[in-house]
């Protein structure tokens, strides 16, 4: 689907006269709720996006775009329910799985989560947030050794993912082995992750052994 110049007025302008023209027009709709959803105008976004899904055959990634707009209102409900019709639409869509499963986390439904973040990496095994939100997911349930295998696994595909050497540190710990909670720590710090002060100051003890 067409998404440039995206957010720009001549854009904007284009999809309007195209809509006006033929108003049950799914991908000019939803090319609106993009340029909307850019400038951060939600409200407009929502309505373009439904218009798309209300219009459109197969328009999945409607539906985790109006993901977005719910979890930036908070509302972890709609985030779940817009990206189960995403993917029921698209049963390969690993974007759909991938929010599905933080959606799933943030409401504490473990093993929902679980099941859908292992479905988005099956799909697609570079998606580095999906990493990490499994190795949290883990650790929701207690299971500190398959958190520890996942956050390593998040690592070695993202060095640089300052938040996965945070976990994975939250997760050594857990596991009682506290030079390799400090370690990455400090690989996390390093990368500009701000650790929690208590966090920082629970390890602190264990730097001086």
């Amino acid at each position: 689907m067409p998404r440039e110049p995206q957010g720009s007025e001549e854009f904007i302008a284009e999809q309007k006269r195209i809509l006006k023209e033929n108003e049950d027009c799914a991908t000019a709709a939803y090319n609106l709720g993009v340029a909307m959803m850019q400038q951060n105008r939600l409200d407009e976004a929502r309505e373009h996006f439904e218009k798309a899904i209300e219009t459109g055959s197969r328009m999945f990634e409607a539906y985790v775009n109006l993901g977005y707009i719910y979890f930036k209102e908070g509302d972890m409900e709609k985030v779940a329910e817009v990206n189960r019709k995403a993917v029921e639409l698209e049963p390969r869509y690993a974007r759909g799985y991938a929010n599905l499963g933080f959606a799933y986390l943030q409401m504490a439904k473990t093993g929902e989560a679980i099941e859908a973040l292992q479905k988005a990496l099956e799909l697609n095994p570079e998606i580095a947030q999906a990493w990490n939100n499994l190795a949290n997911a883990y650790l929701q349930r207690g299971d500190v050794d398959k958190a520890i295998e996942v956050g390593e696994r998040l690592i070695a595909l993202a060095p640089n993912f300052g938040l996965g050497h945070n976990n994975l540190a939250v997760a050594y710990y857990h596991k009682g082995d506290f030079p390799k909670a400090v370690k990455h720590a400090d690989i996390a710090a390093s990368l500009g992750f701000a650790l929690h002060p208590e966090f920082a100051q629970i390890l602190e003890p264990y730097r001086r052994k």
